[in-house]
């Protein structure tokens, strides 16, 4: 990992090849590093890093690639499971990837001679969100073009098929809401799934399209973000369907919504990736200005290092 001070990155990875998605593991791993994955053209790379708030003899940040698993196909999602453990023996590396082939690939390793996937089939347009169960990790939900959500045990069966009126674009599990289920559409509308019943129990609209992004606060459960045409939008559920703010932020269209995993009034967002004015912005409820903004294609791995670490 070195630094970058020609194009306002703080630190940058040198990769192979295009990469198409960066996450980080949301989960307790049992060790000191964050747990990071990207994925490219045909790879996926994991990774740990670690900040220099965590380890004092650390300058800025230290990375170290644990392991590259060849994938095939592109890379277009990453969704890690709680059961990930680094401090096991031996270690658990457990994810999924949603790619260009309209397939989930469930991946295992002991980060030595076990490393399996399994292949899950059935939607029939690109997937465009994917998370597992955040308790205990044995299920995986997926969104896609296909206008429907579902939810899959890791054997690759299908335990539940909601069907949407419109492309799904983003999927949420809640860690303090492991029997709800939040799946944005590109209509504008965002509804809240009883997995038990398996029906709709609250449903949010955003009134403009299109909706490219939502996400489920994991600091306050009442609170919603999303991005749908130029604007970013914040509900609150116990008031109101409607966004009780919205605000235009991307000229060339808003792409992505996340909030901060520790503070439930900072969020990011971006812009189309390859645009000339696209940016990456950083956004406190608390401010009416811009926090931070730069160039969405210098900041891909950055973004989610600040956010990580916020």
């Amino acid at each position: 990992m070195k630094q970058d001070a020609t194009r306002n990155a703080a630190y940058t990875v040198d990769c192979e090849d295009y990469v198409h998605v960066v996450e980080f593991n949301p989960f307790e791993s049992g060790d000191s590093g964050n747990l990071i994955a990207y994925g490219g053209n045909n790879f996926v790379v994991i990774g740990t890093c670690t900040f220099q708030e965590e380890e004092a003899d650390i300058e800025g940040i230290q990375y170290k690639t644990l392991r590259t698993f060849h994938h095939g196909v592109r890379v277009d999602g990453i969704a890690w499971s709680p059961e990930t453990r680094l401090n096991s023996l031996p270690p658990v590396i457990k994810f999924c990837t949603s790619a260009a082939d309209m397939k989930i690939r469930l991946f295992t390793s002991d980060l030595q001679d076990k490393n399996e996937y399994k292949v899950l089939e059935g939607h029939t347009d690109f997937i465009n969100g994917l998370v597992f169960d955040p308790k205990e990790g044995q299920e995986i939900a997926s969104v896609s073009d296909d206008h429907t959500c579902r939810i899959w045990n890791l054997e690759g069966i299908q335990t539940a098929h909601f069907l949407l009126h419109s492309p799904g674009m983003s999927v949420c599990w809640h860690p303090e809401e492991s029997f709800k289920l939040m799946v944005a559409e590109k209509n504008g509308t965002i509804r809240f799934y009883d997995l038990l019943a398996q029906q709709a129990i609250l449903s949010l609209e955003s009134e403009q399209m299109p909706l490219m992004s939502a996400h489920w606060c994991l600091k306050n459960t009442f609170k919603v973000g999303a991005v749908a045409g130029n604007d970013w939008l914040i509900w609150d559920i116990t008031r109101s369907s409607y966004p009780q703010d919205k605000r235009p932020v991307h000229m060339d269209r808003a792409c992505l919504f996340r909030w901060s995993t520790i503070n439930e009034n900072l969020f990011a967002t971006t812009g189309y990736p390859g645009k000339m004015a696209s940016q990456f912005q950083i956004h406190h409820l608390g401010h009416p200005q811009v926090m931070w903004r730069c160039l969405v294609a210098y900041v891909v791995l950055n973004l989610c290092f600040l956010l990580f670490s916020l």
